[in-house]
């Protein structure tokens, strides 16, 4: 199963025709290799973590080796006066250092996030650090440089970004990281890592090292504090010392929304694309142009609304965002491929005919059953999951209708078995190929198009009540 797609050479672009349901994902995941990073801008925040879970999914059955990451939007609007969530925080530094250490093959960003003005990788670099069993450690050195690195002390770590010294027993949760570490010391020197449990505190596995990254975007020393205000004073007229950011600052305190005066930290700021290797490629999925307008058009709207508080003066728009013009002139060296260009489907893949169950029929499946009659080529169906494979197996058996259950999309293709049932993360459906060499991938969305549930929800999405009520 192969979509026939090159990438253009670098600085060329190239508009690929309408490409339908999910097989956009698998377009990303054949163009894309290992030798190049390719960021993917999709023109809907709300498509970028399907991206993630399709492409990462499309590889592992095709036999690919992808390494799948996303740079999350900070999930707030601009010029909020509350800061993003940490462990969105914590997600977006550990991408970045994936990028500097090119351990990154797909990147997946949506089309706003993507004009964010970013920290210099210089900053990253600098305070990034790391540390293994048996190496000698000063507590008091460690905890300096936490400070330095933006990390909190506190009593109980509980999440990203922040530390614990209790005598020769060191709890810290790096920015970037799934789990937390307990370092345990003996006199000066690393007697043991382990992981432990935030919920318990109980120490779980051992490991050999840990990579720490900063604890912020930005960096909260003294020199970098005095850089800040000296550059709010020459941004803002008035007074300064009636705002409470540049008050907070001042004492080392990083104020709710202190993340949109960003470029006040730093001599020059960078942007997603500096992150990337010089002969990156980039896709653009939607229209990325028109989200970037609407987006730009919000924002202006937003400053000049809020411009005139003297107590939060607010910098402009373009200090903190590129305009569309800018980021296609830093995209043009690029080689650059444009998903639903336009133009009909061609030779490759298209959209599957109505599908829906009707459950007040006599036969709520009458369409699945025809197609599956009349159609050329193989049919897979897939469920969200292993439970709704079962619960759809168990309904089609009802009105005699028994796909054979399948394991994997590449045990599929090579088997026998033209009429399948599987479990995949994909969104939509679509056909692919002619005649006995067709594949048809009919998803729930095409089954049950009224009331659809999507498991592969963002991320950030999968709050407790408590979280969402904040």
């Amino acid at each position: 199963m192969k979509l026939d797609l090159t990438f253009p050479a670098s600085g060329q672009r190239l508009a690929l025709p309408e490409l339908a349901g999910s097989s956009d994902s698998l377009a990303i995941a054949q163009l894309a290799d290992t030798k190049h990073t390719l960021m993917l801008v999709t023109a809907s925040g709300a498509d970028v973590q399907r991206y993630a879970d399709e492409i990462a999914w499309w590889a592992k059955e095709l036999g690919r080796e992808l390494r799948v990451a996303v740079f999350p939007d900070w999930e707030t609007l601009p010029y909020d006066t509350f800061s993003p969530h940490q462990d969105l925080v914590s997600e977006r530094l550990a991408t970045l250092n994936r990028l500097a250490e090119r351990e990154v093959d797909v990147l997946i960003v949506g089309a706003t996030t993507a004009l964010q003005r970013l920290a210099p990788p210089s900053f990253m670099a600098a305070y990034t650090f790391a540390f293994t069993q048996g190496q000698k450690l000063d507590a008091e050195k460690l905890r300096a440089q936490l400070v330095l690195a933006g990390y909190s002390n506190v009593s109980q770590v509980m999440s990203p970004g922040e530390y614990a010294v209790r005598g020769g027993l060191i709890d810290l949760f790096p920015m970037g990281s799934v789990v937390p570490y307990r370092i345990d010391l003996f006199d000066d020197e690393i007697e043991s890592i382990r992981t432990f449990d935030v919920d318990t505190q109980r120490s779980l596995y051992p490991v050999k090292d840990v990579r720490l990254l900063p604890g912020r975007e930005f960096p909260l020393d003294e020199p970098s504090r005095t850089a800040f205000r000296k550059r709010f004073r020459e941004a803002f007229e008035g007074d300064p010392s009636r705002s409470t950011i540049y008050k907070d600052i001042a004492h080392g305190v990083a104020g709710a929304g202190i993340e949109y005066y960003l470029p006040l930290f730093f001599d020059e700021t960078a942007t997603l694309l500096r992150y990337l290797p010089s002969d990156a490629r980039i896709a653009l999925a939607g229209d990325v142009d028109a989200a970037i307008r609407r987006f730009w058009s919000d924002t202006q709207s937003r400053y000049r609304f809020l411009a005139a508080d003297r107590e939060r003066p607010i910098l402009p728009p373009e200090s903190l965002y590129l305009s569309s013009e800018d980021f296609f002139t830093l995209a043009k060296p690029h080689a650059r491929v444009t998903l639903h260009g336009g133009g009909d489907y061609g030779t490759l893949a298209r959209p599957l005919p109505s599908l829906g169950v009707d459950r007040r029929a006599n036969d709520p499946i009458a369409g699945l059953r025809q197609f599956a009659t009349t159609a050329h080529g193989k049919i897979l169906i897939v469920a969200e999951s292993l439970g709704r494979r079962d619960t759809m197996h168990e309904f089609f058996a009802e009105y005699g209708f028994k796909p054979a259950s399948v394991e994997s999309f590449l045990g599929f293709i090579e088997s026998d078995i033209r009429l399948g049932l599987g479990v995949a993360p994909l969104a939509t459906g679509f056909s692919l190929g002619d005649g006995d060499d067709a594949i048809h991938i009919i998803t729930e969305a095409e089954l049950y198009a009224s009331g659809m549930r999507r498991a592969g929800r963002r991320k950030q999405e999968q709050v407790t009540a408590v979280d969402a009520i904040i």
